[in-house]
Formats: structure tokens, sequence, C-alpha cells
């Protein structure tokens, strides 16, 4: 019987050409044509208000609600994200617990310093995202300067809301939230304990469904 083991430089070519194409064929290539995305799933009653709401106004749910959309195969997110502080974490974990369970294909910018902000939030743009996502109130003020230029690019904020947002940027808030931006300061309700592991992952999954129905550019109340 003939042997079926090959010589050693034909098995070196052999694995160099496996790993090549293994690496071709990531799921991690955002390269590729990406159709508009669409929501699987519908909104329960009570998501939306009898009239649409006007921009930069404040919608507030009906509690899960939300729970039957879910993003499509391939949703492309870009979590943004700035701090370590707890609240900040918890935001980050939930976005990425989110992403898991739905298999979102999630990419994660970091900046560490202010000088970082904005050519980070640039680096997300220019990554094409279906979505990106905002964790830390340390971005808010970048945000608004960058936002405004790119109507294209939808963004979400979690745990915080700009003071003026435009048509693209909508955000998911709740009492003991709602940072608007250094030039408002700190809202005296603020309160670091209600950033908990459920109330950050309702945010994400009410605000994706409301980007993913196209209703943009107001806050998703979540109290």
């Amino acid at each position: 019987m003939r042997s079926r083991l090959l010589p050693a430089g034909m098995l070196a070519a052999a694995v160099a050409t496996a790993v090549l194409v293994s690496g071709c064929s990531s799921g991690d290539d955002w390269s590729a044509p990406h159709a508009k995305p669409t929501p699987v799933g519908a909104l329960g009653p009570g998501f939306f208000p009898s009239t649409s709401p006007a921009p930069e106004s404040t919608i507030t749910p009906r509690p899960r609600s939300w729970d039957g959309v879910h993003p499509p195969e391939d949703y492309r997110v870009v979590l943004l994200t700035a701090g370590s502080d707890p609240q900040t974490r918890t935001l980050v974990s939930a976005v990425t617990k989110w992403a898991e369970e739905e298999q979102v294909s999630l990419k994660t910018i970091t900046a560490t310093a202010p000088s970082q902000y904005i050519p980070r939030i640039s680096e997300a743009i220019d990554l094409a995202p279906d979505l990106v996502i905002s964790a830390g109130n340390d971005l808010i003020d970048p945000l608004a300067l960058v936002t405004a230029n790119h109507l294209g690019r939808q963004f979400l904020v979690i745990g915080a809301e700009l003071a003026e947002p435009t048509a693209n940027v909508t955000a998911a808030d709740w009492t003991g939230a709602a940072f608007r931006g250094e030039g408002l300061g700190m809202s005296s309700a603020y309160d670091p304990a209600t950033f908990t592991p459920e109330r950050a992952g309702r945010a994400v999954r009410a605000g994706v469904a409301a980007v993913l129905h196209g209703m943009t550019g107001i806050v998703i109340w979540l109290d």
C-alpha cells in the first residue's frame, strides 16, 4: 500500500495554504458589499407613541415591547468606548453580551486619552458599520462635534445623550444617567448605582430596535 504521507516540504506548503484560506474566509471581513439592514421580528404594542415623535423628543416604550426585534444576520456594529469607571464597564459588557447572543459582527474601538476621542470616532465611521454604539460619558462632547457631519452613519448612545442630536443619533437613557455633555454639567439625578447589567442590556436592545425601525434622532427612556 502506498503511503499517504506528504513530503515535509509539501506538508508545510499545504499548512500555509490552509492558514491563508482560513484567514481570507473570516466572517470579520467587512470589505464585502453589505445590504441595508432590516429588523428581524416586530415591535410589540406600546413601543412607539400613537403619533410620530418630533426630532430630539423622548419616548417611553412599554417594557419588553422591543423583545421581539433582532438584528439581521451579519449586522455590523462598532462599539466605541472611553473610560474605565464601573458605569462604562457595565455598558461595554452589556453591548458585548448582546452581540454574542444575537451573533452580531462586533468590532470594539477604545479611546484611552482625550486626544484620541475624535480620531477614534473617525476610525469607527471609516469602518462603515451599520451602527456605532457609544459607551462612556467622555465621548459625548466629541460625538456632538462629529456626528452632524456624518448623517449617513447611525449612532446609538447608551446611558447618556447628546444635548442637540441630529437625526442619526439615538440615545437610550434612564433616570440616574442622562449625562448631556460638559457644558450642561452632570445631572443632579445622576446615580452610578442605576447602571446595572439588566438596565444596560435593556437600553441596548431597545435602542437597537428603534434604530432598525428607522425611529432615530430621539431619546428612548427606560424608566
